[in-house]
């Protein structure tokens, strides 16, 4: 269980198939009590969990995504609000930022765990680093409430935030959105990644994260920083352009951050993001981002960063993962960490309202 949750300005509804919704607004005031009015069978989750053999890692199969809702145009986006004779994922004819269980999921059923969608709009065409301060930050309540709530699931390893941001990256729908699992299982990385701290731990080097960010804020690699965050390209990037987040001090989870806190890390965040989508002149940079929170019941790896990073390598070439990164799992990077810190520090920073 992760403790330290605050009270947010939060509302629960029921949709038609079972599934739960919390709208998350920046205030209070704000009827969300629309129900939804379509007429769907009741859910059920479909994923099955296996196991390569040659490897040993779990590998997720859910048919069942193929029927997912692909691109929507804002006038049948399941993301946009409900209106009279279009009702949506989102009964509410306007809201401020809204999340409920995936209608078709890679998790949950018998293989276990969750998985969320987060609508950080009800803009269809607003980009995250357009939202206002205050938008952010309460998209950030919103990420700390599921964190606290995934967490306390039977059988939880590991709560993964993230977004997936423009076609190129496979983003399904352009909508504001990004996703929540909660893994029953500790992913490749995760496990890659615990494996490494337990070692530098046991060395006598402590929190491995505290030892990077504090190489790293005083090196060439810093793209942006605030008082309690630093943003740096890391020195082995797999990727062409690839910024990490990371807080200053051991901070495990969102949880952990109060409201100050939680603020100047989404307003450095978003500023990360937008220097993203600016990098090429053009705004429209796809990217991923990725937060990695440490797993659950654990005590060697106690410190969370956040991961952007885009295929895009130049203005107009995608980096595509060819046999070395796809079948051996060895990236080879286009772009050196240095030209791409100093590019994206380049890209000039919005002001703090």
């Amino acid at each position: 269980m992760i403790e330290g949750l605050r009270a947010v300005d939060r509302t629960s509804v029921v949709l038609a198939d079972g599934r739960r919704l919390f709208y998350f607004d920046d205030g209070p005031g704000h009827d969300r009590t629309a129900p939804d009015t379509r007429s769907l069978h009741a859910f059920a989750a479909g994923a099955e969990l296996r196991h390569d053999r040659l490897t040993g890692e779990p590998v997720l199969v859910a048919a069942h995504r193929q029927t997912r809702t692909v691109s929507s145009a804002g006038g049948d986006c399941p993301l946009c609000p409900s209106r009279p004779g279009h009702p949506t994922e989102i009964p509410a004819g306007d809201y401020h930022v809204a999340v409920f269980e995936n209608r078709f999921p890679s998790l949950g059923g018998p293989v276990g765990g969750r998985c969320e969608v987060v609508s950080f709009s009800s803009d269809h065409d607003r980009s995250f680093a357009g939202l206002s301060d205050a938008r952010r930050f309460t998209i950030g309540r919103a990420w700390a409430d599921r964190t606290a709530a995934l967490s306390a699931l039977p059988g939880v390893e590991q709560v993964f935030v993230f977004e997936n941001r423009g076609a190129q990256v496979g983003a399904t729908l352009t909508h504001p959105h990004g996703q929540i699992y909660a893994y029953p299982y500790l992913p490749p990385v995760q496990t890659s990644v615990l494996r490494t701290a337990r070692a530098h731990r046991a060395a006598g080097g402590g929190c491995l994260l505290c030892s990077i960010v504090a190489d790293q804020a005083a090196g060439p690699l810093v793209v942006a920083e605030t008082e309690g965050f630093v943003a740096f390209v890391p020195e082995a990037a797999r990727w062409p352009y690839e910024v990490h987040i990371a807080p200053r001090g051991c901070v495990p989870y969102l949880t952990g951050l109060d409201d100050d806190g939680l603020a100047e890390l989404m307003w450095l965040y978003g500023d990360v993001l937008r220097k993203f989508e600016d990098l090429f002149g053009d705004g429209e940079t796809a990217y991923m981002a990725c937060w990695h929170q440490p797993p659950l019941n654990q005590t060697d790896l106690a410190h969370f960063y956040v991961q952007v990073f885009t295929t895009r390598r130049s203005a107009d070439r995608w980096k595509f993962l060819a046999s070395s990164e796809s079948g051996a799992g060895a990236f080879i990077n286009d772009v050196r960490p240095e030209t791409a810190a100093e590019r994206l520090r380049n890209v000039p920073q919005r002001e703090r309202a």
